[in-house]
């Protein structure tokens, strides 16, 4: 297993390395770059008109006076060599900063979304299977449709318009005013659980409803095996007949289809983000690409691709201990 682990790392290495290259490239295939957009913005908002000379001067300033291959190799060394992601053309500081402050608060949210899958689909998903045809089922039927039809920022704006009207509490972001800028705390760590519940619930949904058929139909695929008659007609409990096999051998798809889920609550969740005004990656990556602060948002990609890798391996090694017939080979 050690080797197995050590083998996956290593893989991540070209994995990496090839996404920052065409991360770097798509970025930049756009025409004009960071200084133009500049030079753009600042003509609409006071009409103030830049000359060539001064045109040069942003260009050297800002290093955007290289070939694009010097860019690349300048930054992907300084990361390699220094963990130095450069300076975010923007915001004229540290990517680092910048990323690391929001980049907790995505992998936080995720992790509480994707606990929310897993206590939510597995109940619903095992009734559903054990009662099939029921009233029970048929409204799970329902609203797991439902919540793949229902666009996740629409819901956003539903639930911020319940938490407003009837609970009294501050929508949008994951802190009350009076928090953002506080140092942590107690209390601030109980103000960001008081609004993560939204967030949390709205990037649930789909992947929620998801998981509900697709662990309903592995278990009643299960539930017709030859096994579970004779398990059944030797008198083991039906409780324990359902744990020890059927719903052991169901969620092996559920576990593979996790990373999938991962990655879809990590690089699919900003429109909701900017919706709701969330302190994660998502906005910052927008706003990045539309600026073409290349240097901020090649970085942010790369921390998204780890993620996404990280998640893909957390993701085979617990299909490889539910299941023991699958081996690291």
């Amino acid at each position: 297993m050690v080797q197995y682990i050590l083998k996956r790392f290593l893989y991540m290495i070209p994995t990496l390395l090839a996404v920052s290259i065409v991360s770097f490239i798509i970025i930049n295939l756009p025409p004009g770059d960071f200084v133009d957009a500049l030079i753009a913005q600042r003509r609409a908002e006071s009409g103030e008109n830049v000359t060539p000379e001064e045109e040069v001067g942003l260009r050297k300033f800002y290093h955007l006076d290289q070939p694009l291959p010097v860019q690349y190799v300048d930054w992907i060394t300084g990361i390699i060599l220094e963990g130095d992601f450069g300076m975010s053309l923007r915001w004229n500081r540290p990517v680092d900063q910048l990323i690391w402050e929001r980049l907790a608060m995505t992998f936080a949210l995720s992790l509480s979304s994707m606990l929310f899958i897993w206590v939510v689909a597995i109940p619903i998903g095992v009734y559903s299977a054990v009662n099939q045809y029921s009233i029970g089922d048929y409204l799970a039927t329902f609203v797991g449709f439902i919540g793949l039809a229902i666009p996740n920022f629409l819901l956003a704006l539903v639930l911020l318009y319940i938490s407003f009207r009837f609970f009294d509490q501050s929508v949008g972001g994951l802190f009350s005013p009076e928090y953002i800028d506080a140092p942590w705390s107690l209390a601030k760590v109980a103000d960001l659980f008081s609004h993560m519940w939204i967030p949390m619930v709205v990037l649930g949904t789909a992947g929620t409803a998801s998981l509900i058929r697709t662990l309903r139909a592995n278990l009643l695929d299960e539930l017709r095996r030859p096994y579970v008659t004779t398990a059944r007609t030797k008198g083991l409990p039906e409780y324990w007949l359902l744990i020890k096999y059927p719903l052991r051998h169901a969620l092996n798809p559920f576990v593979s289809s996790l990373n999938d889920i991962f990655v879809n609550l990590v690089s699919g969740a900003t429109i909701v983000s900017i919706v709701l005004s969330l302190q994660t990656t998502g906005p910052l990556l927008f706003d990045a690409l539309r600026n073409q602060d290349m240097y901020l948002a090649g970085s942010a990609i790369m921390m998204l691709s780890v993620l996404t890798v990280l998640g893909t391996l957390f993701s085979d090694l617990l299909l490889a201990w539910l299941d023991p017939r699958i081996r690291f080979s």
